[in-house]
């Protein structure tokens, strides 16, 4: 690699640590309101992170507001809030495709990436590092695993 790339890769590198240590401290979708059509809840046991969040859909069955509590790391924190940007607007089914690429990026790094997918994920892209970090994955994928359960509570609803 040269020192061109290195160097753009570490600024990149440096802009998506930032965007993460933003949104952990000043989420934009921090809150739960109490007008939500399904809730769904995230518990990590081995590092206490917790997370909530809260689902209204529109009348098409996509996310009209997406809202989280969390309580835990800048990781978790910071996925929660972007998690809640990406899936405004998509139904479940959209959600949980968009959670496949987020896993392949969590696992396998963005290289092994489509164009399409990196596309996709826009800023979720700050958490492509992760995949050199098995132990920060679970952190990462918790805000994902409590979204898939709202939607679950407002099918039931």
């Amino acid at each position: 690699m040269s020192e061109q790339q290195t160097a753009t890769r570490d600024a990149a590198g440096s802009l998506y640590r930032d965007l993460v240590v933003e949104r952990a401290r000043r989420p934009l979708h921090g809150g739960v309101p109490d007008d939500v059509d399904g809730i769904g809840d995230g518990t990590n046991p081995l590092c206490g992170d917790t997370v909530q969040v809260g689902v209204r859909l529109g009348p098409d069955g996509a996310a009209a507001l997406v809202r989280h509590r969390t309580r835990g790391c800048a990781i978790c924190a910071a996925s929660a809030d972007l998690m809640a940007d990406a899936v405004q607007g998509r139904t479940s089914d959209e959600a949980a495709a968009l959670l496949v690429w987020f896993e392949a990026l969590l696992t396998q790094g963005e290289r092994e990436l489509t164009p399409a997918a990196r596309a996709e994920l826009g800023p979720l892209l700050a958490f492509a590092e992760l995949h050199e970090y098995r132990s920060r994955r679970k952190c990462a994928m918790l805000p994902w695993s409590a979204l898939l359960a709202a939607y679950r509570s407002s099918e039931k609803a």
